[in-house]
């Protein structure tokens, strides 16, 4: 299971990446035993240090899916358009969202004749962090870092759902899906039947199979992601030098914040791997607005996310997701930069 609305073709692609990456990781460690002994060293160290705080991230993140918490997302798309952006938004922000499960959700509620305002704030704010996300990014970069990602989905969702309210009347924001044979299927068993919630998850086997089978995809994700990342923060600080970025992405450089959203965004693969990433990067001399864009950017403007819209929207819309992402996250990264 994919998070942050990436589907499973995506993630399969994700894992081949992977793949490739590790075969070159054992490469390295032919050609460079100390090297690689330190670096095995390094990726030990820096699980075990985010571990206390990732793990409970983790516990919640499989209880909102065994609870059935994560079907009742539906019930925040119903009512007046403002109560219905700012729902959206703060549980887009704020639950983990399964990449299988989505689409077909959002694109059942846009056949349904559900705005496309609330839609577009849940999807702008969903894929930036959930529980596990934010806890990994507080051990990672620092509580300042955690908080101010999840404000930002927050903060991203309302107004990337205001602005889009105001094309409310507009014939392509009532019809904003593809007529195509994709959505025909995923439309069909969006909302039907939700799962009941039951907070309790550990009165019935079929809910504490489901938090079992949740707990263990997350954590092989997280430690799939982070292990190869925390490698590359070995490598990336071993090549570079304290401060080197700091005359291109440093604070005092106008296009540090749009550089980290127009190049290192299309190339982001995934949260978990980017948050050692930007951690190497700031340490020497990315700014932290310029790190906040480029964390922000990656989850809702990336090749993935990208791809996991463009099959569902029509090009008005779609393109005004782009817009708003864009415009969006240099808007949080330059806020960051002046609070932090």
């Amino acid at each position: 299971m994919a998070l942050h609305g990436v589907t499973v073709r995506q993630f399969s692609t994700k894992k081949f990446l992977i793949s490739f990456l590790f075969v070159l990781f054992i490469a390295g460690g032919i050609i460079w035993p100390t090297q690689f002994i330190d670096m095995i060293s390094f990726v030990f160290y820096g699980l075990v240090t985010i571990a206390p705080i990732v793990i409970p991230g983790i516990v919640l993140t499989a209880w909102i899916i065994s609870s059935g918490a994560d079907s009742h997302i539906a019930k925040a798309f119903e009512g007046r358009p403002a109560r219905s952006i700012f729902l959206a938004s703060l549980i887009g922000a704020l639950t983990p969202v399964c990449g299988v499960t989505v689409l077909p959700l959002m694109a059942g509620l846009l056949a349904a004749g559900v705005p496309l305002a609330p839609i577009m704030a849940f999807w702008l704010s969903s894929p930036v962090t959930d529980p596990a996300m934010l806890a990994t990014t507080a051990a990672t970069l620092g509580l300042s870092f955690a908080i101010g990602k999840t404000l930002a989905a927050f903060c991203l969702g309302l107004y990337g759902g205001t602005v889009t309210s105001i094309f409310a009347k507009t014939s392509w924001s009532h019809k904003a899906l593809r007529d195509n044979a994709l959505l025909k299927g995923m439309t069909k068993t969006a909302c039907e039947n939700p799962a009941t919630f039951d907070a309790f998850i550990w009165n019935t086997s079929e809910r504490r199979g489901a938090f079992k089978q949740q707990f263990l995809a997350t954590t092989r994700l997280i430690l799939i992601c982070l292990i190869p990342a925390f490698a590359a923060e070995f490598a990336l600080n071993s090549v570079l030098t304290p401060g080197s970025l700091a005359p291109y992405v440093g604070k005092d450089q106008f296009w540090a914040i749009p550089a980290a959203v127009f190049v290192g965004a299309p190339a982001y693969i995934d949260g978990f791997a980017a948050l050692p990433l930007a951690r190497s990067l700031i340490e020497n001399g990315m700014s932290n607005g310029a790190a906040m864009a480029f964390l922000v950017s990656g989850g809702v403007v990336s090749i993935w996310g990208a791809m996991a819209i463009a099959p569902v929207l029509k090009i008005k819309p779609f393109l005004l997701y782009l817009i708003l992402a864009v415009t969006g996250s240099l808007a949080v990264g330059y806020t960051f930069e002046w609070l932090v």
